[in-house]
């Protein structure tokens, strides 16, 4: 997929599907780095301006800034973002800030060493410099620095069964925040007495900072104990010396009121809100009205879909609580619980994007007049090679000719497979931007 929105949209009722991609692809072009950030940047400082970053959108957003900075002021840094996600680089544009790669969303040896560097930049700031952070979801597995007691091995184990558990994503922030030395305000706290200016686009639910990549750069209000609490309730264990840390209280955040915030400054250069009010734009623009549940959804993939299906259902049969045609688009980021497989069962592949169509479908039971796409915004569903999926009113019946269960791959959390065989997976490769889950459904 290109980052350029199509000027005219595909007819909803002859190219339903295209149509919903048309509304995907305004999403995401709302959300790109470049088209949000020169309203918020300041003048540079006296002394140096340093860019530290990390994100899935982290490569993009580095590019803006060097576009946008005046091209006499001296720009320097190092930024990280996952595997394969740096944009071509525009023809004339001068590098200034270093991007380097690792992995997400299990964390890995180069996100470890990206994080050291990080840190060691941080070392003689003064007064009169600048320190811009660049954060965008992704930046909690791609920032990882062990808590002292904690090895890199320690940290993938803990946050492969966080992704599994079925936690949400405060939850799993939280936790990660208390086993880093870089976030939860660390990083931040380390730049001091530099101004730092954090330009952040949110991916998740509430746009709070604190959450968003574990929030290396705004202070934290979670605790040690409720770290505790989580690990405890989905039956995570960590090593001894750092249950004893968690307890005592030695791994806690800087919190609000700490004198090394002081001054420091957060901007929001894109949300999830935004990205569906431009999908709405573009659904109306088409002649189709448009209604926005929320950008805020979150809850385990499957129930949330077999939601959304009611909702449709009750449109397409009764007109009711709106009518027809329209788009109902919602926002979020919901959860997806790893079902435990008997020995020799193939590992089911998709993320929460699939798992919501998989309910999705199994809910409407082939309604006429209901098509639907659910996408991850970044062009990566989980940790698989599509954004997501797509579903029609004869998705269950091709399916079934095809002799795919939709209950057996919802039983081993298969929605990739299942509409892969169906050609209904939604391949747009990264889109350089984050802002979570994007759904939408059109009734005609």
């Amino acid at each position: 997929m290109t980052a350029t929105t199509a000027t005219t949209a595909p007819d909803p009722a002859q190219a339903p599907r295209d149509f919903l991609l048309h509304l995907y692809r305004a999403a995401v072009e709302r959300a790109l780095p470049l088209h949000n950030m020169a309203a918020h940047l300041p003048a540079p400082p006296r002394g140096r301006t340093l860019v530290l970053g990390a994100g899935k959108a982290g490569g993009a957003m580095a590019q803006a800034l060097e576009a946008l900075w005046p091209a006499d002021a001296p720009l320097e840094g190092l930024v990280v973002t996952r595997y394969h996600h740096v944009p071509p680089r525009p023809a004339g544009l001068a590098q200034r800030i270093e991007v380097v790669e690792a992995a997400h969303p299990v964390p890995d040896a180069a996100g470890l060493a990206a994080a050291q560097r990080m840190l060691a930049l941080t070392e003689g700031l003064t007064a009169d410099d600048l320190v811009l952070c660049l954060m965008s979801g992704g930046a909690s597995a791609l920032l990882t620095l062990p808590a002292d007691g904690l090895v890199l091995e320690d940290k993938q184990r803990i946050n492969r069964e966080l992704l599994a558990s079925g936690a949400g994503i405060h939850e799993m922030n939280c936790v990660r925040k208390h086993l880093s030395r870089i976030k939860g305000g660390r990083l931040a706290a380390a730049c001091a007495p530099a101004q730092v200016l954090t330009l952040t686009i949110s991916d998740v639910p509430g746009d709070d900072p604190s959450v968003i990549g574990s929030g290396p750069t705004v202070p934290d209000t979670t605790t040690c104990a409720e770290a505790l609490a989580i690990l405890a309730r989905y039956g995570i264990a960590v090593p001894a010396a750092i249950d004893a840390a968690l307890r005592s209280g030695a791994l806690e955040t800087p919190k609000p009121g700490d004198a090394r915030f002081e001054g420091h400054a957060v901007r929001m250069i894109a949300t999830p809100q935004q990205s569906l009010e431009a999908a709405a734009a573009a659904a109306r623009a088409a002649g189709i009205t448009p209604h926005i549940l929320s950008d805020e959804i979150e809850g385990e993939s499957r129930e949330v879909g077999k939601v959304h299906a009611a909702l449709a259902r009750a449109v397409a049969q009764r007109g009711q609580p709106f009518a027809r045609p329209c788009v109902i688009l919602s926002g979020g980021e919901t959860t997806v619980t790893v079902r435990r497989q008997p020995e020799g069962t193939p590992r089911g592949r998709g993320g929460r994007a699939g798992e919501f169509c998989l309910g999705l479908a199994q809910a409407l039971q082939g309604q006429a007049g209901v098509y639907a796409l659910a996408a991850d915004t970044d062009g990566i569903d989980g940790v698989e090679d599509n954004a997501g999926a797509s579903v029609q009113p004869d998705t269950l019946a091709r399916a079934e000719a095809a002799g795919l269960k939709v209950a057996a791959h919802l039983d081993r959390n298969d929605a990739y497979g299942y509409f892969d065989a169906l050609g209904d997976l939604v391949v747009t490769g990264p889109t350089h931007t984050n802002v979570n889950d994007f759904r939408a459904l059109l009734v005609l």
